[in-house]
Formats: C-alpha cells, sequence, structure tokens
C-alpha cells in the first residue's frame, strides 16, 4: 500500500532539492515568426557534425534555433528522416529559454549500431524553410579482440615536445651531440602525435582537451563532458557519457583520478563531471559522488570543496562530503604519512592541500618543504606514491580498472614562464611513467598511455654560462646566450642518480625562450620563491592591463610581450602532442591523431560494448533491459517485497527496498538513490493511474529481474 509522505520530510530525508524543468509535448509543425534584428535565425544541433560516437553511447540530443521567436513545437527533428522522438522512443522537451530562441532537447540517448548517421531540423520562418543537417560516424568498440583489462592514461598538463627534450637534457644530460639516457614516458613500444583544438577554439584549455580524452567529442573552451548551449547554467547544458561512465556502466570496473592540482581542476574533473563552467568545483564535487560516476580513487589538493565555509572550507551548502565519502566506505587521507600506512583499501580519497599541491621543486627539493613556501602542508606525497596507492587499491576488482594520472603543475609552471619548477615537475611526472610501466610489465593486460592535453610555447634557444652572468645585468647577460658553437652542452651533476641535478643554476645551464608571452623580466637563474612575471598597472585603472613584475629578476632581461596586456602570463599553444604507448593496443596510437581518437582507441582496446549495462549496486551483474523500457513502480516494488511512500500532490514517490531507497519525481529523468542524482533513460510519468519509471534504473540499482 501507498503511503502519503510529505514533501518537505523527503526533501529532509535525501538532504537535497532539485528543479525539475516543464516537458512540451509535440505538436504540429506551423510557421514561426521571425524576429526583427539584425542577427539571422541559425540552428544549433548538439554534438555537433562529423562527431564520432560509440554505439551505445548515451548523450543528450540538443536542437537550438536561435534569434528567432518560435514555438518549439514548430521545430522538426529528424534521425535519418525519422522522427527524432519515435526513433529514440522518448519525448523531448521543448523549450523557450528566451524570447528569441527555442530547443528541442531529448535526454539520455544512443545510438545502438555503427553507421552514419544523420540528424536534421527544419522550420518555417516568413513562409520559408530553414534547415540544418549534421552527420555522425557511429562506431562499435565491441567484439575487435583487443584484450586489454587496465588502462592507465598519465597526463603530463601542458607537456610539450620541448618540455621533454629540456626534461630529457636535466634528468639525462648530453655528451658529444649523445643524450646520456631516455625518459621512460620515450621508451615505450609506439608514439603518435596528438592534435589538441577545440570546437570552438583553435589554441584550447586542459578542461576541454581532457574532454575530449574523456569523452570522444569535442566541446569548448572551460567545458567538461557537455556540448555548450544557450543557457546560463553551467550544469544544464547536454551531456556525453564519460570514460569512467562508461566503464563502470558498461564492465564493472574500478576507476580513479590522480592528480598534482585541486581534484576539481580541469584534467581530473573531465573524466567524470559534466559542466560547461570548469570553475563550478562545488558541483564537480558533488558529481564525484554521484554512484554513476563516482571514482573509487580521488587524490590530489582541493580540500577546501569539500568542507563547508564554517568548517574553514569553500563549500556554501554546508555539506561536509569529507563525511559523506568516508560513509561510503572510502578511507580518508590527508598527508603522505597515512597515505603510505593505508592498506588493503579499495577505495581512497586523499586530499593534501586545500588548493592546488605544491611542486616537487618546492615540497622535495631545494629546502624540502620550505614553510615559506608549503606552509603547514609539510607531509605531501609525491605523484609517484599516490600512483603506486592507487594502482594497489585499484587491482583489486576482478574487472579492471581505469586510471588517470595527472601531473598537473608542468602546466601550472609553464604559465608563470618558471623553468626550473616546470622542469622539475616534468621529471617527477616522468618517474611515475616508469612506476605504471613496471606494473603493466608485470601485468601484460595493461595498456599504458603517456601524453598531454595541450602545448607551450617553452623553446629551447642553446646554453647559458651562469658564472660568467655573475654581475652582469639587463641586455648583457643577452650577450651570454650561446647560440650554434657558442652553446656549450649543459653541466648538469647528478651526484645520487636520483634524476635531479644537484644544482638547478649549473656553470652551463640551458637557456630558455617563451613564444606566446606578456612584458617580463629574466636573468635565467632560479628563484628561490615561485613569484608571478607580471603585476597590474598600478596606473591602468579602468581595465586589465598587466606590466612587467619589478620585483621578479629585476636586474635581468626586460622582454616585451606578444600577447595582449590583459594577459599576466604565457598562454597555451595549438602545437601537436606526443602520445607514447605500451601494452595490448598500443600500436593504435601511432601516426597524427585527432585527440578524440584516444577516448575511441581507449574503448577499442578495451572492447567496451557500450549498450551493455554494468554490475549494479549490490555487486551482482544486472540483465540488461531495454533502458527505455517502463514498467509499474507499484508491481515492481510489490514483486520486491517493497514500499512505496507517496507525496500528498503525487507528483514524488518514494521505494523502499531493505536499506535502499529511491526517490522519483513526475515527469522527470533524474532520481535519487540513497540521496545521490542518477539520470535515467527516460522519464519517470503517471499512465493510467501508476508511476511508470524506467526498468534498468530498478535493475541496477534493486536488483529487479
Amino acid at each position: 500500500m501507498s503511503k502519503k509522505f510529505p514533501i518537505k520530510l523527503a526533501a529532509a530525508l535525501f538532504g537535497v532539492s532539485i528543479v525539475f524543468t516543464q516537458s512540451f509535448s509535440m505538436a504540429a509543425f506551423t510557421e514561426a515568426v521571425p524576429v526583427n534584428q539584425k542577427t539571422e535565425a541559425s540552428f544549433t544541433i548538439l554534438p555537433i557534425d562529423r562527431a564520432t560516437i560509440l554505439a551505445g553511447q548515451k548523450f543528450d540530443l540538443r536542437v537550438e534555433l536561435n534569434h528567432a521567436a518560435i514555438k518549439p513545437q514548430d521545430i522538426q527533428v529528424t534521425i535519418n528522416g525519422k522522427d527524432a522522438e519515435q526513433y529514440f522512443g522518448k519525448n523531448a522537451d521543448r523549450t523557450n529559454s528566451n524570447a528569441d530562441s527555442a530547443e528541442f532537447t531529448i535526454r539520455g540517448v544512443s545510438f545502438p549500431k555503427a553507421g552514419n548517421v544523420t540528424v536534421s531540423a527544419v522550420v518555417k520562418i516568413g513562409g520559408k524553410p530553414l534547415s540544418k543537417s549534421v552527420n555522425y560516424q557511429i562506431y562499435e568498440a565491441y567484439g575487435n579482440g583487443k584484450k586489454a583489462k587496465n588502462v592507465i592514461l598519465i597526463i603530463g598538463d601542458g607537456m610539450s615536445a620541448n618540455i621533454r627534450t629540456a626534461a630529457r637534457v636535466v634528468s639525462k644530460g648530453i655528451e658529444e651531440g649523445k643524450f646520456k639516457g631516455w625518459l621512460e614516458m620515450e621508451q615505450m613500444d609506439h608514439m603518435g602525435m596528438v592534435t589538441t583544438s577545440g570546437m570552438d577554439s583553435i589554441v584550447t584549455d586542459s578542461a576541454n582537451s581532457a574532454s575530449a580524452y574523456a569523452t570522444g567529442h569535442k566541446t569548448a573552451v572551460n567545458a567538461e563532458g557537455v556540448y555548450p548551449d544557450n543557457t546560463p547554467d553551467p550544469l544544464d547544458d547536454p551531456r556525453v557519457e564519460n570514460i569512467i561512465e562508461l566503464v563502470k556502466r558498461t564492465k564493472g570496473m574500478a576507476t580513479g583520478v590522480v592528480t598534482t592540482a585541486d581534484v576539481t581542476d580541469a584534467t581530473p574533473a573531465a573524466m567524470a563531471t559534466h559542466t560547461r563552467k570548469r570553475s563550478t568545483s562545488e558541483a564537480i564535487v558533488n558529481m564525484y559522488n554521484e554512484i554513476n560516476s563516482r571514482p573509487d580513487v580521488i587524490m590530489g589538493g582541493g580540500l577546501e570543496w569539500f568542507l563547508p565555509e564554517s568548517q574553514d572550507g569553500k563549500r556554501k551548502d554546508n555539506k561536509n562530503m569529507i563525511d559523506v565519502f568516508k560513509s561510503e566506505g572510502y578511507s580518508y587521507v590527508t598527508n603522505a604519512t597515512e597515505l603510505n600506512q593505508l592498506k588493503d583499501s579499495g577505495k581512497i580519497l586523499g586530499l593534501f592541500k586545500k588548493g592546488n599541491m605544491n611542486v616537487y621543486f618546492d615540497r622535495e627539493y631545494t629546502q624540502p618543504n620550505n614553510p615559506d613556501i608549503v606552509g603547514k602542508d609539510n607531509d605531501q606525497p609525491t605523484l609517484m606514491e599516490m600512483s603506486a596507492k592507487a594502482i594497489d587499491a585499484l587491482d583489486n576488482n576482478k574487472n579492471g580498472f581505469f586510471l588517470m594520472i595527472e601531473g598537473a603543475s608542468i602546466d601550472k609552471m609553464a604559465h608563470p614562464m618558471d623553468f626550473e619548477r616546470l622542469i622539475w615537475d616534468t621529471i617527477e611526472f616522468d618517474k611515475t611513467v616508469g612506476l605504471a610501466k613496471q606494473y603493466a610489465k608485470q601485468h601484460k593486460d595493461t595498456l599504458v598511455i603517456v601524453t598531454a592535453d595541450h602545448g607551450h610555447s617553452m623553446t629551447l634557444n642553446g646554453s647559458y654560462n651562469t658564472k660568467e652572468a655573475a654581475g652582469k645585468t639587463g641586455e648583457q647577460l643577452r650577450e651570454l646566450v650561446g647560440t650554434y658553437e657558442d652553446s656549450k652542452f649543459p653541466t648538469y651533476a647528478d651526484s645520487n642518480g636520483d634524476g635531479f641535478p644537484d644544482n638547478p643554476d649549473a656553470d652551463w645551464k640551458l637557456a630558455v625562450g617563451w613564444g606566446n608571452h606578456p612584458d617580463y623580466n629574466d636573468d635565467f637563474l632560479t628563484n628561490p620563491k615561485p613569484i608571478s612575471p607580471t603585476i597590474q598597472d598600478p596606473n591602468v585603472k579602468d581595465k586589465t592591463w598587466y606590466i612587467a613584475n619589478p620585483d621578479k629578476d629585476p636586474n635581468g632581461i626586460h622582454f616585451n610581450g606578444n600577447i595582449p596586456h590583459d594577459e599576466g602570463v604565457e598562454v597555451h599553444t595549438f602545437d601537436d602532442v606526443p602520445v607514447n604507448t605500451m601494452g595490448p593496443g598500443s600500436e593504435l596510437f601511432t601516426g597524427y591523431l585527432d585527440n578524440t581518437q584516444i577516448f575511441r582507441n581507449m574503448v577499442t582496446v578495451l572492447g567496451l560494448n557500450g549498450n551493455k549495462e554494468r554490475a549494479n549496486a549490490s555487486g551482482s551483474t544486472a540483465k540488461t533491459n531495454d533502458s527505455t523500457k517502463l514498467v509499474s513502480l507499484k508491481d515492481a516494488i510489490g514483486k520486491l517485497k517493497g514500499s512505496i511512500i507517496s507525496s500528498p500532490k503525487q507528483d514524488q514517490y518514494v521505494a523502499i527496498v531493505g536499506s535502499n531507497m529511491i526517490l522519483f519525481h513526475v515527469n522527470s529523468d533524474i532520481a535519487l538513490f540513497n540521496g545521490e542524482s542518477v539520470r535515467m533513460n527516460a522519464k519517470a510519468v503517471i499512465q493510467k493511474g501508476n508511476l511508470m519509471v524506467p526498468e534498468s534504473i530498478l535493475a541496477d540499482y534493486l536488483n529487479y529481474q
């Protein structure tokens, strides 16, 4: 029997509030009314033209008509000539986000088979038809003979080819034109080159470039796991299922993200979350906790986004998410000592600093744990320690694992043009690659991928004699840069053989330059502390205008910038970046590849079937159901010997089976499983007085067969 259940009590029980949007039914195709304005009406169709989509990969189809005042019912959308709603078996949300646009959105759909797909949209404006079509290539990864069980994706953020070369010089040395050794990442089975541009800009940021790796789809600057739509809300944009969601859903694999940045930063967040705005850190933590996308291992900085403001954090919802993760079985660690003492833990939440972790140069190298730089965070683990513990934890899953490891501060130190901190983090990154390689050699079913998400403009100009520089300033220093026969081999010494030179300012050291830079000063010597190359010009009040920081290398050479004055640091390039691989399927990563091909190759090597449903919450494999088939909640819960509680308005229903609860809202495709948001493949609807819900959610979470 159903029981009345007050809405306020339901909200208190689950501790979550949800905003549900109005759903519009299909109407006849009629003529639209144009808006009297200069900008012509135009369609946007998402995913974009020439998208390559994994068969079974879930995504949100969205068609927008902008710059025309029409009814959304007037838009006709077809898939290979068939009405889109009939094709997917789902009703679209038809909305007017403003007076000057109309939208058609169907969420959580997929194409089940390989082939070519054409999506077309048409409307009449002023008696004339306006139309647009896009074409997709749907591909299958399942059944191709690849045999990888595990994938370790290692991303050196911003690590262009020249940065690798510099790290090799500094770490391994060079004499008479021959290097004394090669980096770990350079000694792998196969190598290729990867493009980096996004859908909206030739020069990418780390969010959309990482999103290409995580989803196989291009997106826009600052976006992760979504296509950008025409609304201001950064969390409602059309989603694309990412790699962590896919491997969890289809194979029941363990997953993890490890980074030296804030764990809500661009690259780790792109692996598991969906947002148009990469800075929505509080929401990103919430998405990390969604059962569909929750990584088993999360390690890095970013403590502040897990704590409420009342506990010295930045969360405005007053939730302590650390306690939430601990209640879900995560071992929580705050420093290297705790991490290394951790035993036999399958789930780890490691938060080692409020923001980004300190770089290797300041943590481990010169004056280790200098309190003026690291403060109280004087026991941060290395990237090697975090990665080793992550692999150890994820290795327990019989279905395999996906792990993304990021050397984040290669990028973060390239921006302020801090050569030593940049290169020391690259060497730390390379040692982590060596660790992953050793695991892969012992586990032949593991694919290791090493690449970057984009490049930086650092150039290798020659070498520089630091002894001759004593007492010289400004332009005098410029004359000491050795070119051609005067560019002597650098003399970095490494007496203990740890790969890090004894003195960063060797007698002869690398002389580097920068291609995309603001005004700055440089004396080519190591800065004892990280320092910004620029400051806001105090004489310019009405706009952002950066000038060289007078406190950084005041006696160095002054370089006039070659990018706009509102940029205070060096910026990304769109250079192709190297990719190196070893293990099963590594031969796929050769030649030139679009960045979305990294995703396609990963799912191919895993033999991932996008149409298959993952193991359910209890650990057993659920029967693969029609993901859009609706069943009576009353009948299903009766079979499971559970109960149903409804709200007075009959718009919310709570299904209770044992200790598990699922909250459904009528006409919404969002449910709450034990308080966690779950996106369903179809909406819960009332039919003949009964609430009908997708069979797949009951199978996945309540063992309904």
